[in-house]
């Protein structure tokens, strides 16, 4: 049994550039990992089968995790199966990616425990067909992510600690943003060293504002502990801060508040990445 977080994704900065001829619209975006997330647990198995133990509430067929653990199986034509349960943590669309980060741990995980030897670029590539979030999770570091987000740069940037927070029963269909006459699609496309001298800003955030009032007084709210900001097109929020310290003043009030948030640092790594070496090395 190998046992590991699966962390959550935050967008510091996300801008939409324009539409492809497929469909998807271009983005620039920086994408940072937090050490915090699912628990996730796999279990080998002899039998040629992939079982996921946990109950989403929908089709297993429809979920990332078992998407991912079976499309890795296929590509490799492993004949051991696994048994994957989970412990949720993080937020359905809070905009934190965890589903996403759920299926890159999963092919991450799987691939050092099958032995499939594949290496990133095919693990990416593997990844950016289960979803646009799912490469920053292969790539396991902060990153500048172009195109839909499978085009990642790794960049340096300072590590902080997040106060993550997201409003009670408050869903955000990624479907409408995009069909919502204030989105701003065409955004100037820009080097990172120029998104860096510029204001980050989330795209998103003026559309769930208006249409949420939930975020919009959870920012209110925040904005009283720095500069705060939107992940993603969730309705999940936060605000760095340069310490642990600070970070957890901040959490004291927010959860007296009776608000669901949590505080974690940036990573330059996966968390588990360690763990997994050392067990292929045994």
């Amino acid at each position: 049994m190998f046992s590991c977080t699966s962390p959550c994704k935050l967008n510091l900065f996300l801008y939409i550039t324009g539409k492809r001829k497929d469909g998807y619209h271009n983005l620039q975006t920086l994408f940072v990992l937090l050490n915090y997330g699912d628990r996730m647990n796999f279990e080998i198995t002899r039998e040629d089968k992939v079982e996921l133990l946990t109950d989403f509430g929908f089709p297993v067929s429809e979920n990332l995790i078992y998407k991912a653990a079976v499309l890795l199986k296929e590509h490799c034509h492993i004949k051991e199966g696994v048994r994957i349960s989970i412990d949720k943590l993080l937020p359905q669309g809070g905009g934190l990616g965890g589903g996403s980060g759920n299926a890159g741990t999963t092919l991450v995980v799987l691939n050092t425990l099958w032995g499939c030897g594949l290496t990133e670029k095919t693990l990416i590539e593997l990844a950016a067909g289960l979803g646009a979030d799912v490469p920053i999770f292969i790539k396991g570091t902060t990153c500048f992510g172009e195109g839909i987000g499978e085009i990642l740069k790794p960049v340096s940037y300072k590590n902080c600690w997040y106060l993550v927070c997201t409003p009670q029963n408050c869903k955000v269909p990624t479907k409408l943003l995009f069909q919502h006459p204030l989105l701003k699609k065409d955004s100037p496309v820009r080097t990172y060293e120029e998104l860096l001298e510029t204001p980050f800003e989330n795209c998103f955030e003026k559309v769930v504002r208006k249409e949420f009032k939930e975020v919009d007084c959870l920012l209110k709210r925040l904005n009283q502990f720095g500069k705060a900001y939107m992940s993603g097109s969730g309705s999940s929020c936060f605000v760095a801060f340069d310490s642990e310290k600070q970070a957890l003043l901040a959490y004291e009030e927010i959860k007296a508040e009776n608000i669901p948030c949590f505080i974690a640092p940036s990573v330059n790594k996966l968390p588990f990445i360690d763990d997994l070496a050392n067990l292929a090395g045994e």
